[in-house]
């Protein structure tokens, strides 16, 4: 009885710690931790390029800053800017999220509104570049 006990318990897969060494999809978390690295390298790179273009401009105007986001390579990074960082954000915060909510439901909720937030910030950021993009080229 104790051996169908283990086995119902794991599925009829064998032992209880065959069944958890099973878990999971094979090969999901080294593309999630890739996934992580290059958004960070993106966010560096673009950041690094929101920082300089700054700092070179001839002042921190309204009209000059839209001015130069008129420009099609500042317009095109500040839009990579915008959708690494929410894509990186999402990706640490589901990893938390699959760590420490234990409810199936909670974990499934959880995930769900991070990534209605994720995408709602990330058009939003998207729209809002749009404007002032499009009023500094008019």
């Amino acid at each position: 009885m104790g051996r169908n006990t283990t086995l119902e318990r794991a599925g009829g897969k064998g032992t209880a710690i065959g069944q958890v060494r099973g878990l999971g999809s094979s090969h999901e978390g080294p593309h999630h931790w890739m996934l992580q690295r290059f958004t960070a390298i993106g966010n560096l790179v673009t950041v690094v390029f929101l920082g300089l273009s700054l700092a070179f401009l001839p002042d921190r105007s309204y009209a000059s800053v839209s001015g130069w986001l008129g420009e099609p390579l500042p317009a095109f990074m500040i839009a990579l800017l915008v959708i690494s960082t929410f894509w990186h954000a999402r990706l640490g915060l589901q990893v938390m999220i699959e760590d420490y909510v234990d409810s199936p439901g909670n974990k499934f909720a959880a995930v769900t509104l991070l990534n209605l937030v994720a995408v709602a910030g990330a058009a939003f950021g998207l729209f809002c570049l749009a404007r002032l993009a499009f009023a500094g080229a008019a």
